[in-house]
Order: structure tokens, then sequence, then C-alpha cells
């Protein structure tokens, strides 16, 4: 490295190698979200000229100083420092860092070794700082060169600076103090106040002292608190508990339903997971809090646990993990990648340990959050058979879990939708059919991996046959008495492609039940295609044909309007009564409606209509014309 005066003038103004206006732009507008990011790399610039100063030099005593007043923001530390050399090239060059190895950048030995320690990594460097300020000035001695001056190195936001040397009294001590003057419209960002409160934001973790002074003559405050609240030893775990429970609150708003610990030491990864205390939707992507090595990275990391994991907030301290170019996210690389794997088998851990020694704690937790659970286990036999006596499923017999549901039914059926759940779960209950509802998020994968689990157990979806054979038959004799009602049934709800079958079932308030199931809905669509389709389709869908089992329109003959129904004597009210409990059984179901369904609907209300007001009319006629005669 240079020492003593540099070659030109050092009052010559030199333009930056880059266009800085150009730069700020991209800054401001592409890459950091918000201008609050130059807080951020003045403390990661000092903590690193501390942490260099360190590396050769183990006993120096360190500091940095953070203050704010007047529109003016000043940060000081006791790091390396830089010559005036290292001023030209490495404060004016995008893309360059005195941390960087080679002839240019530091060549000893214990330096080298302990870069991996340094937060910043892609040399942007004070040039950032200008998303607010007019003007830095930065007066720096260097650590390395005890014979070199101090340089002063003043900038602008017109794109040029100037490097001068200075007498040795005005910076007796090695390290670097950086002086911003705020641009107009940003004197928000650098009032004491907001300075503070990032400063704290930030740098709370970092590893080395730093205090805050507002200029109102006060004691500078303390910016760092560490160790951080999960590294710290408490007199009991209540009182761990306790202090978590604070700092989530103060972090992310909430008191936590419990906490998870997220240590991992190989991966250099430490922190904490809080358990939200309000059921969240599954869709919701989690923003998490990441320190790198101390420094925040971001508040809003959303690919740092599994998408399963969307019922914990976590803050974590990473040494590993990479930033992207703003550093306000992580860079998902298989490094991340096998840390989220990580993490996610911890939170499956903690389930673990909860079932195992406290079920109370569990039933809490699976009362708010069953639903993250459930998205688990869909990927994870073990832990859906450990979560088995504990997860709640709607069921025919009532909420349960599968476990109990499991005791009393070896033959499980199951619905895709909450509305066929609905129509079929009385009657199902009632005639000891186990029917679980997989209309809800996640159950129907579950189901799918039970006989997995539980070998003995038969799943399959609900089907009309299935629950045909459950209903009571009715007796021969009867059936063939209705033959001619049966014949007019199947007659008018064939253009359904809809059976007619007699049950006798419960409860005998329902008149009649509409079933279906996948393959009938394939063969309707198939049919209401056929009738669509040109003659060169309709040859193909026509060969398509299968012999899958039609929708069953089941008719209760314990129900009176049945019974009522089936001894009409006008075979067209017979038919337009067929029609309509056809209509109602399938508005009961709350399926869609084809059009040829509508159609139907439509003329079975006009005929009861035309039926009902003519049988009501002709008395009224007939007594009519006796008065007129007399």
């Amino acid at each position: 490295m240079t020492s003593g005066p540099v070659s030109e003038p050092t009052s010559t103004p030199h333009s930056f190698q880059v266009d800085l206006r150009g730069l700020v732009d991209l800054l401001s507008h592409h890459l950091y979200s918000s201008p609050r990011v130059y807080v951020r790399e003045l403390l990661q610039n000092a903590v690193d000229a501390v942490t260099a100063r360190r590396a050769v030099d183990p006993a120096a005593r360190v500091h940095i100083r953070l203050s704010a007043s007047g529109g003016r923001v000043t940060i000081e530390d006791s790091g390396i420092g830089l010559t005036a050399a290292e001023a030209h090239s490495f404060l004016a060059t995008i893309g360059r860092s005195s941390k960087r190895s080679g002839d240019d950048a530091f060549h000893d030995q214990a330096l080298e070794a302990t870069r991996r320690d340094f937060l910043g990594q892609f040399g942007i460097g004070l040039l950032a700082c200008f998303v607010v300020a007019r003007q830095i000035r930065v007066i720096t001695r260097s650590a390395r060169d005890p014979h070199a001056a101090p340089v002063e190195w003043l900038a602008t936001d017109d794109g040029s600076y100037t490097v001068r040397e200075l007498p040795h009294a005005a910076r007796p001590e090695p390290g670097t103090t950086v002086v911003l003057e705020a641009r107009p419209g940003a004197t928000e960002w650098t009032a004491a106040s907001k300075v503070e409160e990032l400063a704290r934001d930030y740098g709370s973790l970092l590893p080395y002292d730093i205090t805050f002074d507002d200029g109102e003559g006060g004691a500078p405050r303390p910016v760092t608190d560490r160790p951080a609240v999960w590294e710290r030893t408490f007199a009991t775990p209540t009182a761990r508990r306790v202090a978590l429970a604070g700092h989530c609150a103060e972090l992310f708003g909430f008191t936590p339903l419990d906490t998870i610990d997220l240590d991992l030491p190989v991966a250099g990864v430490r922190g904490v997971a809080y358990v939200l205390p309000d059921p969240t939707s599954p869709a919701h992507r989690a923003g998490h809090r990441v320190h790198l090595k101390g420094m925040l990275l971001t508040q809003r990391a959303d690919n740092l646990l599994p998408e399963w994991a969307f019922f914990v907030r976590a803050v974590i301290d990473t040494d590993t993990l990479r930033p992207t170019a703003s550093r306000e996210n992580l860079y998902d690389d298989e490094t991340l990648s096998a840390v989220r794997e990580a993490l996610g088998a911890r939170i499956r851990g903690w389930l673990a340990e909860l079932a195992a020694s406290d079920p109370d704690r569990l039933a809490a937790f699976l009362r708010v959050h069953h639903l993250g659970v459930k998205s688990m286990a869909r990927h994870d036999c073990e832990l859906l058979g450990l979560m088995l006596p504990w997860l709640p499923f709607e069921t025919s017999a009532g909420s349960m879990s599968l476990q109990e549901f499991a005791a009393a039914h070896t033959d499980i059926h199951f619905t895709r939708t909450v509305e066929e759940f609905r129509q079929i779960a009385p009657i199902a209950a009632a005639h000891g059919l186990g029917v679980i509802n997989a209309g809800y998020t996640y159950d129907a994968d579950l189901l799918a991996l039970l006989p997995a689990v539980r070998p003995e157990l038969k799943v399959t979806e609900l089907d009309a046959g299935a629950v045909t054979e459950r209903l009571d038959p009715v007796p021969t004799a009867a059936e063939l008495a209705l033959a001619p009602f049966l014949a007019t049934a199947r007659t008018r709800l064939e253009p359904q492609s809809c059976d007619v079958v007699l049950r006798a079932f419960q409860p005998v308030s329902v008149p009649a039940l509409y079933l279906d199931d996948r393959q009938a809905r394939q063969e309707r669509d198939r049919t209401t295609a056929l009738e669509s389709a040109d003659s060169l389709w309709s040859g193909i869908l026509g060969a398509l044909r299968g012999s899958a089992p039609r929708a069953r329109l089941v008719l209760n003959h314990d129900n009176p309007l049945v019974r009522r129904i089936s001894g009409l004597q006008d075979e067209a009210l017979t038919g337009t009564a067929v029609e309509s409990l056809y209509g109602q059984a399938l508005l009961m179901s709350q399926r869609p409606l084809r059009p040829a369904d509508s159609a139907l609907l439509n003329r079975a209300f006009l005929g009861l209509l035309e039926w009902a007001t003519h049988s009501t009319a002709h008395p009224t006629d007939t007594r009519d014309g006796e008065e007129n005669q007399k």
C-alpha cells in the first residue's frame, strides 16, 4: 500500500467511475425497497472495518458511534481505516471493496482468514448512501500504515469527489468518520429518532458495541442488545418463555401460542420460531426475520421455512446463508434448501415431542392450526401416524379423529365436496355407513395416505352403489305393485341420465336422495358432449360409451309424499311430480345445475302450477253453471 502524499494534486476534483445519478436511481427504484437501507450500509462498513482492525491487531480497543442531528448523520469507528490511494480505489469504484483479496486489498494472512466474517459482499459501499445524502464526507486514517496521514474524501451527488491529506492532528488514531448531509426531501430519513430506530432494527445483534447520540446532551444510548434473547440464560424455563413472548410481541405484534428453538449449529443458524395464536390461510406466505452475521437482512423472508409452516413466524441469525444482490432477502440455493428442510424437521420434532409429553398443549395448538399439521402430514406418513389421535375430521358420526372413526369403521368412504357430504351424512349415520367429509383442504390427500399407516383400513370414494346397498330394500310385493309408477319415473328421468330406485331409509322426512359419483358425472359429461358434437366426434364419443353406473334418484318408500305420488292415476301428473322430486333432491345436493336440469325444474314447476290451478278452478266453474241454471 502507498503511504505519504499521493502523486496528483490533492485538491483536484475527480469523477466517480460510474454514472452516479444512474446508480442512485437504480438503488432507489430497483435494488433497494426503501431509503432506510442507507443506515445498514453505514453500520455494515463500520463493522467490517472493525473486523479488519481486529484481524491485524487483536488487542485493539474498538468502538462504533452513531449520531444524528440537524439533517446530518455521523458514524465513527476505530476500524482499519484507509490511505489516500485506497480512498480513490475503494470509495469511488462500484464493484470493488477494501475487503477483497489480491494485490489491491488485504494481503495479510490473518485478514484473508477472517474475510468470511465481513458483512459486505457486493462493493457498493458508501455510494448507496447517496439515496438520502447530497454530500458524503469521510475522514479516515489507516491502521495498517502508521506513517500514513489522515485522508479526507469528500463527494457530492453531482458525481465528483476530492481526496486530500490532512494534518496528523486531524485524526490522531486509526479509524474512519463518515458524515452525511441530507439531500432535499430526505430529511425524514436523517432525523435523530428515525436514525436510532433504524440502527436498532438493523444492528441490535451486531458483534460490537454500538452507541447512538441524538445531539441533545444526554448520554449515548446502546444500539446493540446481545446476546440474542434466544441465546440468553434464564433462571427458569418459565422466565425464558416470558422473555421470548415479549420479544415476539415487540417484533411481530402478537403473543405466541408457543415457541420452537431453531438452532442448527452445523449450518450456522440460530433462532426461534413463534407459533401464531390465531388461524392463518395456508396460501399466505409468512415473512420471517433474518439476520446475517448479526445484521438484519430482511424481515420478509418467505423462503426460509417450508410452505407448510405457515403457522409460525421465525427470527434467525445465520453465518452461512447467502443474501441477494440487494441484501434484502435470501438467495435460494442448495444451502438454503438444506437449511429449510432441517428447520422443517425441527418443527415436526416439536410436534412429536408435544404428542409424547404434553397432549394438552398439542390439543390447544391443533384447535388453532390443524390445517398446518395436515399440510405437513401429507408428505410424512410417520407424522400422520403420530397425529391420527389428534387431527379432527368431519364425519357422519360427528367431528372426531381418524383413529376414533377407524375404531368403528374399517370400510371408510369419503365425499370430495362439502355439499355432497352434507346431503348424505344424516342418512349414512342412520344406516351405519362410515363417511368422511374430504371437501376441506388436505383431507382427501390424508385419506389417500391412511392405508399406508393403517393397512387394515379400506378407504374409497363414496359411490351411489355403496349408499344404495346400505338402505333398506322394499318388500318385493310392494315394489311389484309400484312397477307402473317406477316405469313412468324412469322414463321421465331417462333424458337426465338418471336411474330411479325405491328404498326405505331414515329420516322419513326426506322424500328423495340424489346420488352420483365420479364415473356417473363423467358419463353425463360424455353424453352432453355427444349431443353437441359433429359427426366425426359423435362417432368417437359414441365408441367411448362405458358401462359406468349412472346417477340415481332414490325414492323413500317410507315418506308419505312419495306414497301419495306413487298412487296417482294420472300418468302425466305422476311424471311431473317425479321431475319435481328429482329437482328438489338435486337442489338439496347443491350441485351445479346443467341447462337440461334447469329446463326440467322450470317445466316441473309450471306443470304443478297448471295442475293446481286447473283442479281448483273446475269445481268453481261447475257451481257457477248451476247458479246460472237457477
